[in-house]
């Protein structure tokens, strides 16, 4: 039985693939909005080697897929449109302000679903 809910501990970790079936990465964090509770978006770990080195790709949680075949997540975006997304280094945890979150939004063209 497939619910509709999940915890953040057992998002975190969770494989990220895009539409040809590729692992672009795993899910290292949720940003949620403190008001309304809702995932803003989703931090994919990616690139380095054996974990060191690794950079964190904000995702609108709204391109996440959840595939139960896949146990992961599926979103639309090939390894060069992640690459040149925006980015941060795990010990460079950027603001994660309004303004912050709206340039994700604008990179990827998808509607901030909050206030102007």
């Amino acid at each position: 039985m497939i619910h509709p809910t999940i915890s953040s501990s057992r998002v975190e970790g969770t494989s990220v693939y895009n539409l040809a079936g590729e692992k672009l990465g795993s899910i290292d964090d949720l940003i949620i909005d403190k008001r309304n509770g809702h995932v803003r978006y989703a931090a994919l770990e990616f690139g380095g080697f054996l974990g060191l080195g690794t950079d964190r790709f904000p995702l609108p949680w709204s391109m996440l897929t959840y595939d139960v075949e896949k146990d992961g997540y599926v979103v639309n975006l090939d390894m060069e449109q992640l690459k040149a997304g925006p980015r941060y280094a795990a010990d460079d945890r950027p603001a994660h302000s309004d303004e912050y979150g709206r340039g994700v939004y604008d990179h990827y063209g998808v509607p901030v679903p909050w206030g102007v």
